[in-house]
């Protein structure tokens, strides 16, 4: 079976799911939708993915500009499985309601919008067999799926009696030039604690977590930094081995000169990743520590672009029925897309 995979909203993350869901044997790209011209269309076009507009008004401004659109949003979707949607926070229930539903096709949501939206949260890692045949599916966001391989990580192999975590978030992207602060830290929300934590239960759901965050202005990636408390005892090598061989969680080496966000995204580049992405979550060597031995501190580092893009395939293969195994789709997906080998 070959799964026709709609993305409607080719930004940010839908251009690289695009990317991705191409790669796969066992799905192709039906089509991708854009509002208005763009760089980006001319990647589309080159990529020989069939283009659709949003609306007929859009469709006539994109064929203005010479760009071959196939269609509307609607006649996109009458021909594909499962949809991406990658438009911007809050539109995709409104698409929900208004497009997918109505033509009873399957799609999955990214983590801007609301859990309650969709029937459940998705992360590979952790409860991919909860999406198992499902409609509506929400990848829950960068940040949440960085906190969800670590913590889950070490819940299932220590068990994790509390966990308080502080997020250092990036202002922007890298292509935004409008959003901030530019010289500013910012508590956000100034309240604590942050939604962060309640996001993370969605996918663990008996984990006590709490969480807070500051917005500093940067656009290359978000920074964690984990206070776990735990049931038992353990060291800093045991840790650091558990994440070496721990799906999508990349154990990078300090003494390689890897001391900060810039230097991990250099590494990516150097690495020649797509984009100079980096889809697994970046945890620093040096900053696992044990003190009392059961209370457990590290710093890790999410690449806000591009670390969900792997889990959105996995959620595809879960809501197709393609495989029920979570590991037999991680693997074929980390291997498509070069990712750390764990297998």
């Amino acid at each position: 079976m070959t799964v026709r995979v709609a993305i409607n909203g080719y930004g940010t993350i839908g251009k690289r799911v695009a990317d991705a869901v191409s790669l796969q044997d066992d799905m192709r790209v039906a089509g991708i939708v854009k509002t208005s011209p763009s760089f980006e269309l001319d990647l589309a076009q080159q990529r020989k993915f069939p283009i659709y507009a949003n609306t007929k008004e859009n469709m006539a401004l994109l064929q203005q500009k010479g760009i071959s659109v196939q269609g509307t949003t609607e006649d996109l979707l009458d021909q594909a499985d499962i949809v991406i949607d990658g438009t911007p926070s809050k539109i995709g229930k409104e698409n929900k309601e208004k497009l997918y539903i109505p033509r009873k096709i399957k799609a999955i949501l990214q983590g801007g919008e609301k859990a309650p939206t969709v029937e459940c949260s998705f992360n590979a890692s952790n409860n991919y067999q909860q999406s198992y045949g499902k409609n509506y599916v929400r990848v829950v966001s960068c940040n949440t799926t960085g906190l969800s391989r670590s913590l889950g990580a070490i819940k299932k192999a220590l068990g994790i009696t509390s966990a308080r975590v502080t997020l250092i978030r990036r202002a922007a992207d890298p292509f935004d030039d409008e959003t901030g602060p530019i010289n500013a830290i910012a508590p956000d929300p100034i309240t604590i604690p942050s939604h962060h934590g309640p996001d993370v239960k969605t996918i663990i759901p008996d984990l006590d977590i709490v969480t807070m965050a500051v917005i500093v202005p940067t656009t290359l990636m978000h920074l964690h930094t984990l206070n776990i408390q735990l049931p038992k005892t353990t060291t800093a090598q045991e840790i650091q081995d558990l994440f070496a061989k721990t799906p999508r969680i990349l154990v990078v080496e300090s003494d390689k000169r890897i001391s900060s966000t810039a230097s991990i995204m250099e590494m990516a580049r150097d690495l020649c990743r797509p984009r100079g992405d980096l889809q697994e979550l970046a945890v620093w060597d040096k900053s696992i520590s044990v003190v009392n031995g059961n209370e457990l501190f590290f710093t890790q580092a999410v690449h806000q672009e591009s670390i969900v893009v792997p889990d959105n395939i996995d959620c595809i293969r879960a809501m197709m029925q393609l495989t029920d195994d979570p590991l037999t789709s991680m693997k074929k997906t980390d291997q498509s897309l070069g990712l750390k080998k764990w297998w």
